[in-house]
């Protein structure tokens, strides 16, 4: 078979599938420049999407079949050879696309990238997959599993240490018997939230519960909503919004203010940020160290009637650069990503445990660095896109624990205080740490975003 008689959604899910295992890929934001590259009409659209995202998330569970079906190791398969692999067994296992399409298709794309040999292997052990259904085959690896997590993992398509982060996350709130409601919500796909920018765009229905600024896409494609906008209206999931509202709300604005979105890309918090800034007389500042993400967030702003410079700086070098200068800070840092695994499935298999410590270090850093640069009296705003306690309140504990210039204020009475409706945010102890605010997929529809809010108390502190 030759490339061209493969439908042109499966390239699509295949190119996102081999760059996400080849370059690191993020997957929403490679998708859809590929859709509209490749001109795919809505339905279509919508196919490439299920494929790749529903491989890319459930990729665990699809290898560990893949290996008992062929006899090997997935390491051992050529990488190419088994991204095809992957995308036949999910249209195989949890799609409702025809046997025949989905091997004759994926075995097409081997052929198209590793040669008529390999082609041969992948059409074997495909129809070996296709001979059961999934359910046998879940019970066929789960029955090898070497512990009960080993076979959550499985069930479930989440790394074992991923599973062990989140129960100890949900313990700390008590609520650790919803670990299997969590992991559910983190395959399912998630609604398309739109977020209005304040004083800019208003907000439309569907209305979202808490953010003020957060609706839902009529139809679910949001492409002509923001093209009427002019850029005043952007995808933006509700977790984020309240992160960049709350920062805002923490305490009353005074004009002439100065902001920092220190770990500024892609854009989108820091797009928030600048319309709240604009409303309150607030100047606002960015800066991201790897460029192409700067230029991300530069395009994220350019619709906004204020001028939002962009630095490409380490953001620990920036905030030493500027001692005492900023009255807010957001510190939205680099982190595993655990809280995104709906919108971003491969994050789950990216990371490892051992990556944490290094992720670990690095916010520590960021955000002692973002502590220097606030002014006497302002506020850091730390985020991460994690629940995971090392890189939540593990961090805030540390800090705290490590100066005496900055109190912590209570992010949750802030956030609560911003909801539209009443919002669920769990106490988290007495200790530091116990004004955050934790949001969850399962709980309230966002991504898992925290947030803690640290205001410094120096007032020997020399302004810039």
């Amino acid at each position: 078979m030759t490339a061209p008689k493969i439908q042109a959604a499966r390239w699509v899910a295949y190119d996102v599938l081999r760059a996400v295992s080849d370059d690191d890929a993020y997957a929403n934001l490679l998708l859809p420049k590929l859709i509209v590259e490749a001109n795919l009409n809505p339905q279509d659209a919508g196919l490439a999407t299920e494929l790749a995202y529903g491989t890319l998330r459930r990729r665990g569970t699809y290898d560990a079949i893949i290996a008992e079906a062929a006899g090997r190791p997935v390491e051992q398969i050529d990488p190419a050879v088994l991204d095809a692999l992957r995308l036949g067994t999910h249209q195989l296992l949890s799609t409702r696309v025809a046997a025949y399409a989905a091997v004759n298709e994926s075995v097409s794309l081997v052929a198209a990238e590793a040669g008529r040999g390999a082609s041969g292997f992948a059409n074997a052990v495909l129809r070996r997959i296709g001979r059961d259904d999934a359910e046998t085959w879940q019970q066929r690896i789960e029955a090898g599993a070497r512990s009960d997590d080993e076979r959550l993992a499985l069930r479930t398509a989440h790394p074992v240490w991923v599973i062990r982060a989140l129960r100890r996350a949900l313990a700390a709130e008590s609520r650790a018997d919803e670990l299997d409601a969590l992991l559910a919500s983190d395959n399912d796909a998630p609604e398309v939230t739109l977020a209005a920018l304040p004083g800019l765009a208003e907000a439309g229905t569907p209305r979202r519960p808490y953010a003020a600024t957060a609706f839902g896409s009529p139809g679910g494609d949001p492409r002509r909503v923001i093209s009427d906008s002019g850029g005043t209206v952007r995808v933006q999931d509700e977790g984020s919004q309240l992160v960049a509202l709350a920062l805002a709300a923490a305490a009353p604005v005074r004009a002439g203010e100065r902001w920092l979105d220190l770990c500024a890309g892609p854009g989108g918090k820091t797009a928030m940020l600048a319309a709240l800034a604009l409303e309150s007389g607030a100047e606002l500042e960015a800066n991201e160290v790897v460029p192409a993400r700067a230029g991300l967030v530069r395009h994220a702003v350019r619709p906004l009637p204020i001028d939002v410079p962009v630095h490409e700086q380490d953001g620990r070098v920036f905030a030493a650069q500027h001692p005492a200068s900023f009255d807010r800070i957001l510190v939205d840092a680099p982190c595993t990503g655990l809280g995104a695994l709906r919108r971003r499935p491969e994050a789950r298999w990216r990371k490892s445990a051992e990556d944490v410590a290094e992720l670990v270090e690095l916010q520590m850093q960021l955000l002692d660095a973002a502590v220097d640069a606030v002014k006497p009296g302002g506020i850091v705003g730390y985020a991460t896109c994690s629940p995971h306690l090392a890189e939540t309140t593990g961090i805030v504990a540390e800090i705290l624990r490590r100066r005496d210039d900055i109190v912590e204020l209570d992010a949750r009475e802030v956030m609560t205080g911003i909801s539209r409706t009443p919002i669920d945010l769990a106490p988290r102890g007495d200790g530091p740490g116990a004004g955050s605010a934790q949001l969850w997929p399962h709980r309230h529809g966002t991504d898992a975003m925290f947030l803690a809010l640290l205001q410094c108390t120096d007032p020997e502190r020399t302004t810039s």
